[in-house]
């Protein structure tokens, strides 16, 4: 990967975050450049990154073996519109990471028959432990699908679809999936004070108790409903807790929460189609 060169599209914290992770992970700077129309943003990229940085689209993607589309879903039409010509002269591959944005109406909007890439990475990604679900379009080659996932691999692990239409529950479940727990440390910190626990004891044990139960899980064999088991011992204090929360049905908020959050990311698909 080291000899293609990078182009990214708006260099907001998800670029900065792949370029950081690009570059821990030995990419060359030179190789890597960003078009951002903010001059203090750009100024900062290239200070902090040493990187190219460029105000305008077409002279930052000039030659670039990919283009990350890493803008804003509501101007991601008018962006590939105006740089089509270019990404179909020089065969890039396209790689979005606008959330909703889906590769037939990408492809669409570069003319037709485009190698491009959709990304659904998630905001951990700023701190190289993101989680992404890549899809490709029928001409992206596999060299090409290669590369997407070194690219993507940077900042955390990386899972391939088949069906574009998984992308609904990927944007539920990952994509909007840090807010859940977020919500989850919120609510069982603002418990401990009210306990009598003082904010930073109450918040220090909440963050360290989800990061160690995150981390049990990824290195265990046995499934997380097996982990629970063991942790729950029969009429202690643990089995009182997990009885309150199954009474709320806790499973049942949780599916309709991310049936909500997938249906909003299938109606957001639809409505940025159209532009």
């Amino acid at each position: 990967m080291s000899e293609n060169t990078i182009a990214f599209i708006g260099g907001g914290n998800m670029a900065r975050s792949l370029i950081g992770g690009l570059i821990a992970d030995r990419h060359p700077a030179v190789g890597l450049r960003i078009a951002e129309p903010d001059a203090e943003r750009r100024d900062a990229l290239t200070r902090d990154f040493e990187v190219q940085a460029f105000e305008d689209n077409a002279t930052a993607i000039r030659g670039a073996d990919v283009i990350m589309l890493a803008v804003k879903p509501a101007r991601i039409a008018d962006v590939v519109r105006e740089l089509a010509p270019h990404i179909r002269d020089q065969k890039s591959l396209v790689i979005s990471v606008a959330a909703g944005v889906r590769c037939a109406d990408i492809d669409r909007w570069l003319g037709g028959e485009s190698p491009v890439v959709r990304a659904m990475p998630n905001t951990p990604a700023l701190v190289q432990t993101g989680a992404t679900a890549l899809y490709a379009n029928e001409q992206v080659t596999d060299e090409q699908r290669d590369l997407a996932e070194t690219i993507l691999r940077a900042v955390g692990m990386v899972v391939w679809l088949t069906d574009e239409r998984d992308m609904n529950a990927v944007t539920a479940i990952s994509g909007s999936g840090p807010a859940y727990f977020f919500l989850t440390m919120e609510a069982m910190q603002a418990a401990g004070e009210s306990m009598g626990l003082d904010a930073r004891t109450a918040h220090l044990l909440t963050l360290e108790t989800a990061l160690g139960a995150a981390r049990m899980a990824l290195e265990s064999h046995e499934d997380v409903d097996e982990l629970k088991r063991r942790v729950t011992s029969p009429g202690g204090t643990t089995a009182a807790a997990i009885g309150e929360l199954e009474g709320g049905d806790l499973a049942g908020l949780y599916r309709r929460a991310l049936q909500a959050a997938a249906h909003r990311a299938d109606e957001l698909g639809h409505e940025l189609g159209d532009q």
